[in-house]
């Protein structure tokens, strides 16, 4: 009952965790706080006012124009009034209408879809991007925590032996130097618990960091929830859709190139009033209307050399995407190997750990009756200690694997 409660004193010994935390909470503040994230939700806004604008740049354009110009001559002295009417005010409203060809306007619009569709892929990879990280963060987060659990039972363990072992030393049973040594290991126990809390610490803070929040509380961490998520089959990966949209954005400079090139159309017209005030200027209100048509006949070849480097921008588009490509079936047949290798590692420290254990507790047994070596329990310790050391380890590896291979293979 002693050793129990002694247990959770150390457990709970400064510092001390003062509310539990789980990986979601850190991924919804990372979200919430990146300045990257909420950059990209404006871009998407702009370039929705940006295909508005471009929009109402094709509809009727209104302006009133208001004018007024004297010119006088005096002795003879001035302005030809042939030229300059002598005097001439104008009050007029002029409007202008540009005529679009169909393709031109569904070209024009398929520019801004396309930068939508780059930019909600830009905003997905960054999201993964900012997920993988704080992901991994809390991983290593969280493993120090165990680690720091399971150390603390094994300082409380040998912390009952040593009481123990002083009365048996006391008894003359064990040498003095004998006790020296467990204690000393003792000792080195409780620094690599102080290492650990410190470690876990630092953890803490940089988790806080990635997520952008402020904060040093020392809470507990549930344990990471993380699987490999199986990708549909249908499922393109975000990756390589960015090559795809690159591809389709040179493909429509194409038509745009090709539609700056057709003749254009301009319907003008204004009404108002528009005299020199010389003779029956009353009359002087009116309309007019007119036809503007622009047909581009020779611009030294700078169409076909546009072209030419859309081609080159295509071909190197394309060299990238067939490398990334092969890159990407690499990197994931190469963690899923490695995947399997930690998950036998960590196998064999299991069956490695069933041995010590029960080492230990044989090791107990005969240190009541004096008939164990101290330093054979000291060394069957510390093959223990390590071992779930090692086995703590290779979790966090075989979870940040993980991680690994859901950012890779998936689109969340």
């Amino acid at each position: 009952m002693k050793s129990l409660l002694f247990f959770f004193l150390v457990l709970f010994s400064i510092p001390s965790f003062s509310q539990e935390k789980a990986l979601p909470y850190y991924l919804e503040k990372a979200q919430a706080n990146s300045p990257l994230l909420k950059d990209l939700s404006n871009q998407l806004k702009t370039n929705s006012l940006d295909s508005l604008l471009n929009k109402a740049a094709y509809k009727p354009q209104i302006n009133g124009n208001l004018f007024t110009n004297y010119a006088p001559v005096v002795n003879g002295f001035g302005y030809d009034t042939t030229l300059s009417n002598g005097q001439t005010v104008s009050g007029l409203v002029g409007v202008n209408k540009r005529i679009i060809s169909k393709s031109t306007l569904n070209s024009q619009a398929e520019s801004f879809k396309l930068l939508k569709d780059a930019l909600l892929l830009n905003k997905k990879i960054a999201k993964k991007d900012l997920n993988k990280a704080v992901i991994a963060q809390y991983i290593a987060a969280s493993g120090s925590a165990e680690q720091i659990t399971y150390n603390q039972k094994m300082q409380a363990l040998l912390q009952e032996e040593a009481a123990l072992l002083k009365k048996l030393t006391q008894n003359a049973i064990y040498k003095q130097t004998d006790y020296l040594i467990f204690l000393a290991t003792l000792k080195q126990q409780e620094l690599q618990v102080l290492q650990l809390k410190q470690q876990y610490q630092n953890d803490l803070g940089v988790l806080n960091y990635l997520s952008g929040e402020t904060d040093t509380t020392f809470v507990r961490l549930q344990s990471p929830n993380i699987s490999l998520t199986v990708k549909p089959a249908t499922e393109k990966s975000v990756f390589l859709k960015q090559f795809e949209v690159d591809s389709l954005k040179i493909s429509n400079q194409n038509k745009l190139i090709d539609n700056a090139y057709k003749p254009s159309i301009s319907l003008l017209g204004d009404a108002g009033y528009l005299s020199t005030l010389t003779y029956e200027a009353h009359k002087n209100f009116g309309l007019s209307v007119g036809l503007g048509l622009s047909i581009p006949i020779y611009d030294g070849h700078q169409k076909w050399l546009q072209h030419q480097k859309n081609e080159a921008a295509f071909a190197t588009n394309l060299a990238y995407k067939s490398n990334f490509n092969k890159q990407y079936q690499q990197q994931l047949l190469m963690l899923n190997q490695q995947l399997k290798q930690t998950v036998a590692v960590e196998n064999q420290l299991q069956s490695q750990l069933q041995i010590a254990d029960a080492l230990i507790e044989a090791n107990k047994k005969l240190l009541l009756s004096g008939d164990a070596q101290i330093t054979d329990f000291v060394i069957a310790i510390g093959n223990v200690i390590s071992i779930n050391n090692s086995i703590a380890q290779t979790k966090i590896n075989k979870l940040q694997l993980i991680n690994e291979i859901n950012y890779w293979s998936t689109n969340e």
